[in-house]
């Protein structure tokens, strides 16, 4: 009778996580936009799903992973603002009903690990609504993380396996920080293969590395795209900007490194303590909860060196309840006073997912909104039928949102009439969805060497003879711009040196005229 009762609480408890995280995240993926990032896998997915593939018709340096998997979602539930939140919703579910079954499987109990994963469930998508690339690269480095620690606790083949092609998966969305997690569980594998000597866990894992090879491959020769273009644009490109990345990380600086990030580092402290302490006993009972603890302590470091490195808005606070949730396990495994201390995890996850709550999702600031009024939005449906009930607001009109309305209507009334082949150039990316044409955009996004090679870049001529190859492959000789550009002032200029004039319909659209380009 109490396996029964047990069972329906289990129950109770997964459906109401479910529900939580897709309905929460459906709510704020409704909220603010952002247009560079807001639209971005919106048109792409649709692009892909229409038979334009990335690397071949398009330069993109990330996410082709995440198009697909949009592609997948409009052809299943058409094409729609539902649809494409949904997208991020279903990897918000995905992320915590994952947390809640290794906390559970770590023999936490039930409420303890219904609290974290709730708390990551609020954290996590809704932070940007809708499907972005950091979100969805970190959930999946997470996924692959809970994999491998199950690989490690149960020895069992079918994780081993899967690590790999949930790596790949996650790799394909955004080279960092998957790239850092690869290293990571690539160091710790070894040390337990050393140690274990599983012969089956091994040739597991390498099976997953060829599996995941063979669907890479298979899809590149299914699509028709050119490994150089791949290699050059995934690869090639990222690294040129490394260097100026990893600048951002200096000056190493308390405040930047230490106090910016000092929730996370305190989610953490139970296990840094443990792995000091145990190692300098040296027990080897505690050898295969040594690499986890290891494993943890070091994804928590490589998630803020990853966080210092990028040019958004911080996301890894929805790591937070994770920590904190194994430090629980582990702390009442191992401490004396593990009552104690799980009630400081337990305050320090409320306290930072309240805070973080209110002063990064609710106030929308990784859409570029915060302290922008959320009153003065507008309904999306004003600009198109299929964005009805968005509450409508940017960073470039935050006090007259009709404004901006009235710019893109302009632009979709005079795009609309233009019955011939033509180039868009804009980071509102719907506007060729919804008038069912292909933009013959040569970038997935526009924002000036972040995105692509400028002139001073190694590759710019790479870049140069891609975008005039597209232009003369597809008989182009109109280019449309509609700005604002988010990371633009004169796109394609330098490419197009001159051989254009340049018509204005208003002082944020205007068209390129090409002429012997």
């Amino acid at each position: 009778m109490k396996l029964k009762s047990n069972n329906f609480k289990n129950l109770y408890l997964i459906i109401s996580l479910v529900l939580f995280s897709v309905l929460f995240n459906q709510y704020y993926g409704y909220i603010g936009i952002l247009p560079i990032d807001s639209f971005l896998i919106f048109n792409s997915g649709y692009d892909l799903m229409n038979g334009n593939y990335p690397f071949k018709d398009y330069w993109t340096i990330k996410e082709p992973f995440i198009d697909l998997i949009q592609a997948i979602f409009f052809k299943l539930f058409g094409v729609s603002w539902f649809s494409y939140v949904f997208h991020a919703s279903v990897f918000n579910c995905l992320i915590t009903i994952f947390t809640f079954f290794i906390l559970k499987k770590f023999e936490l109990n039930n409420n303890l690990s219904f609290f974290y994963s709730l708390c990551v469930a609020i954290l996590t998508y809704p932070t940007v609504g809708t499907p972005f690339s950091d979100h969805h690269t970190l959930i999946l480095c997470v996924i692959s993380f809970y994999f491998f620690v199950l690989a490690i606790k149960e020895k069992k083949n079918i994780y081993w396996f899967s690590i790999p092609i949930l790596l790949g998966f996650s790799f394909m969305s955004k080279q960092a920080p998957t790239a850092y997690v690869i290293l990571i569980i690539s160091f710790i594998s070894l040390a337990y293969f050393f140690k274990i000597k599983s012969i089956s866990n091994f040739f597991s894992a390498l099976s997953g590395i060829l599996v995941t090879l063979i669907i890479f491959f298979t899809l590149l020769f299914m699509a028709g795209i050119n490994f150089d273009d791949f290699f050059t644009q995934y690869f090639l490109y990222p690294k040129t900007l490394g260097s100026g990345r990893l600048d951002w990380l200096f000056p190493l600086e308390f405040k930047r490194v230490i106090w910016r990030f000092k929730l996370q580092y305190l989610s953490i402290v139970v296990l840094v303590y443990l792995s000091i302490k145990y190692n300098l006993l040296k027990k080897n009972n505690f050898f295969l909860d040594n690499l986890i603890i290891l494993g943890l302590i070091l994804f928590c470091f490589v998630s803020i060196v990853h966080q210092l490195m990028t040019i958004n808005a911080i996301f890894i606070y929805c790591l937070i309840p994770v920590f904190a949730g194994f430090s629980n396990v582990y702390a009442k495994k191992y401490l004396e006073k593990q009552r104690l201390i799980s009630i400081f995890l337990i305050s320090l996850t409320l306290c930072s997912t309240v805070y973080y709550y209110f002063t990064y999702i609710k106030n929308r600031t990784f859409m570029d909104l915060r302290g922008v009024n959320l009153e003065n939005s507008i309904d999306g449906g004003l600009i198109h039928p299929k964005l009805s009930k968005i509450k409508w607001i940017t960073m470039f009109y935050p006090e007259n949102p009709q404004e901006e309305v009235t710019s893109i209507k302009l632009a979709l009334k005079i795009l609309r009439e233009d019955k011939e082949k033509k180039m868009l150039i804009t980071d509102y990316q719907f506007i060729s969805v919804f008038l069912n044409e292909y933009d013959y955009s040569p970038t997935r996004f526009w924002y000036d060497y972040h995105g692509y090679p400028n002139e001073e870049n190694e590759l710019f001529d790479y870049w140069n003879d891609f975008v005039l190859k597209k232009i003369d492959k597809n008989n182009i000789n109109k280019i449309y711009v509609l700005m604002p550009l988010h990371g633009e002032t004169k796109p394609l200029e330098n490419v197009l040196k001159g051989c254009f004039k340049k018509e204005k319909f208003s002082e944020t659209f205007y068209k390129l005229i090409l002429k012997n380009c």
